[in-house]
């Protein structure tokens, strides 16, 4: 787990017109947030793995690609072997979900589980103790600029309570509304990875926008039980 705040700008929200220039102005950032959806599992269309190959020439920070699709068993091979150092699914789309763990561990990236806010933790149950990242989503996944879901806090506490039932340590991600009115909040319940697309895309000074984050992140932090 994380024993610190990350940020993770997601780049759907960049200007795809110059993406090269969007992609350096995040480079203060601890992870490039990358969503893959494929019209099916949600409504929209993004980027695929060609896409991931230009990124990674593009930056040295490690990538987070975030797969919203169906069938991930027969989609992970091909963002592994573009460069992709997270590589989160859904649980609601895998039908081997272990087995696309120990795929992800195999090629040295770390592996992350994703759940959506209608799906039970407990989908997750015999996940945690293999996932490096559970991700919770504070939104309905597949469209960017949605509003933060109150409920989250709550829904990533009893994620880390489940963690500590089985002895296990992911980090816990968020995704979904995140800016300077959600961070200390989902920070302090347990969130150590923030993705914010629009929290960052939308202030001229991308640098300044992941620091503030950060800096609100860590007041949550401190004020964790």
């Amino acid at each position: 787990m994380l024993d610190h705040i990350g940020i993770a700008p997601s780049i759907l929200s960049a200007d795809m017109a110059k993406l090269g220039e969007e992609i350096d102005s995040i480079k203060t950032a601890d992870y490039v947030h990358f969503d893959v959806m494929d019209g099916e599992f949600v409504p929209q269309l993004s980027f695929g793995h060609p896409v991931l190959k230009a990124v990674k020439k593009m930056t040295d920070v490690p990538i987070d690609v975030h797969l919203m699709v169906e069938n991930p068993d027969e989609t992970v091979a091909s963002y592994l072997e573009a460069g992709a150092n997270i590589v989160t699914f859904h649980v609601e789309a895998a039908t081997h979900a272990h087995r696309i763990i120990q795929q992800i561990h195999t090629a040295q990236a770390l592996a992350g589980v994703a759940l959506n806010p209608g799906t039970s933790i407990y989908e997750l149950d015999s996940l945690v103790d293999c996932a490096d990242v559970i991700l919770v989503m504070t939104v309905d996944p597949g469209f960017g600029g949605q509003s933060y879901l109150p409920s989250s806090a709550d829904k990533i506490k009893a994620v880390r309570e489940l963690c500590r039932k089985h002895h296990a340590n992911p980090t816990v991600e968020v995704d979904g509304g995140i800016n300077n009115d959600t961070a200390a909040t989902v920070a302090r319940a347990g969130a150590r990875l923030l993705v914010a697309g629009s929290g960052v895309f939308k202030c001229p000074d991308r640098a300044k926008a992941i620091r503030q984050l950060k800096d609100t992140a860590r007041l949550g932090l401190s004020e964790q039980a």
